[in-house]
């Protein structure tokens, strides 16, 4: 089974190694977790996913390879149900009334009995009869510990979706980790995630900081005490960031305000504009003053050093005539075309990107995003997060 496990792994596309598929093996020869399922996959999670974007991948393979494996019956069943381990959980789940109910009735150890015994019959006589030994208890009146749907206070739910009454000790085969795959919409979180990649340590400034390593070393050398300071490290990537707004990207707000909330945590070198479907002469920075209060493009291009490291944020969807000719803006008259503009960005700053919230499988339907990413030299990236990492790859070359 182990052996199976790390083969579909590997078919899954997670890169999942020999040697730490052997590390696992020898965690679980040294019993450093206990028999209990959600131990083995927190420990196999943290021997064999190294990227967090492989999680989602690697939990459909978990419940895969292991559905089913606490459903065996008889005595395997009552060794991977230890009464103990049920014990524990009625002291925190269970009232005193059903507490008492359960010692009337012989205890835990009749409970996991009993149990075996039920299921090896209906086994054998298939999921229930027309008394209701199946799903919903004996006699059907549906007060069995044991089955899916069934209500009793000290019940064990196997094969179930969803309990009806939510009175179960263990919901035993339910399993739900959250999706953490590289084609899902970011998070704030994930965000940040992605962008720390973009990343350049430097100290500068004034020596704030105590150097802890630098005053052990002096103490001992100089026998007396021999405080050193240095100053604090910080992130010396600076980003000029530009964001669509209006019109279509009204429906992708939400991911570029978590984005900006995420660049602005992130760099602290940041600098960000507003323009509408294409870049032309003019951008802003308010958008509820957008027609009083707009800066000369030209301008904000040579405000910022040639290192800074610029990403335009659009669905980059309109008319190609917006792009290509003089006057195709859709709000004003562009005495250049967008496309000239794009040009003047890419010519002044060697690393630049293109971030697109919509789909990448729905790009070639859209005439306008073929054009746009052309102009970007090919660097347009989907706005997930395995298209973020790459487009602060390519931002780092």
């Amino acid at each position: 089974m182990f052996m199976r496990f790390f083969t579909e792994l590997r078919e899954a596309k997670v890169p999942v190694t020999l040697k730490e598929y052997l590390i696992l093996m020898e965690a679980m020869d040294k019993q450093v977790i206990g028999r209990s399922v959600d131990d083995f996959y927190y420990l196999s999670r943290a021997a064999l996913v190294k990227d967090e974007k492989n999680i989602d991948r690697f939990d459909r393979v978990f419940a895969q390879v292991f559905n089913g494996l606490e459903k065996t019956a008889g005595e395997g069943l009552t060794a991977d149900l230890p009464a103990e381990w049920l014990k524990k959980l009625s002291d925190k789940f269970l009232t005193e009334e059903e507490k008492a109910q359960i010692e009337a009735m012989g205890g835990f150890e009749k409970l996991m009995e009993a149990l075996a015994e039920q299921m090896k019959r209906q086994q054998e006589e298939g999921d229930g009869d027309g008394e209701g030994k199946g799903k919903n208890g004996r006699n059907g009146q549906g007060d069995s510990p044991f089955g899916a749907n069934g209500y009793h206070p000290e019940g064990v739910r196997v094969g179930q979706d969803k309990g009806r009454h939510g009175r179960a000790i263990k919901v035993w085969d339910k399993r739900e980790y959250k999706n953490l795959d590289d084609s899902v919409e970011l998070g704030t979180r994930n965000i940040k995630v992605a962008l720390r990649r973009l990343r350049k340590w430097v100290r500068d400034g004034h020596p704030d900081e105590l150097d802890m390593n630098g005053t052990i070393k002096g103490t001992s050398q100089k026998g007396y005490l021999d405080i050193q300071m240095r100053a604090e490290r910080r992130n010396k990537i600076s980003v000029l960031i530009f964001f669509d707004i209006g019109g279509s990207m009204d429906s992708h707000i939400k991911v570029c305000e978590e984005l900006f909330s995420a660049a602005r945590t992130e760099f602290k070198n940041m600098e960000f504009y507003y323009f509408h479907n294409c870049l032309y002469e003019s951008v802003w920075k308010d958008n509820r003053r957008r027609h009083a209060e707009k800066l000369n493009t030209i301008d904000v291009l040579h405000k910022f050093p040639h290192d800074y490291k610029v990403i335009f944020v659009g669905d980059a969807t309109m008319s190609p005539y917006e792009i290509t000719y003089p006057g195709g803006s859709v709000e004003h008259w562009n005495e250049e075309a967008g496309a000239v503009w794009l040009d003047r960005v890419s010519g002044i700053f060697k690393h630049m990107v293109w971030l697109n919230p919509t789909a990448e499988r729905h790009w070639d339907y859209t005439p306008s995003v073929g054009v746009i990413k052309q102009l970007v030299n090919d660097r347009m990236f989907p706005l997930t997060l395995d298209g973020l990492e790459k487009a602060m790859k390519e931002l780092s070359r």
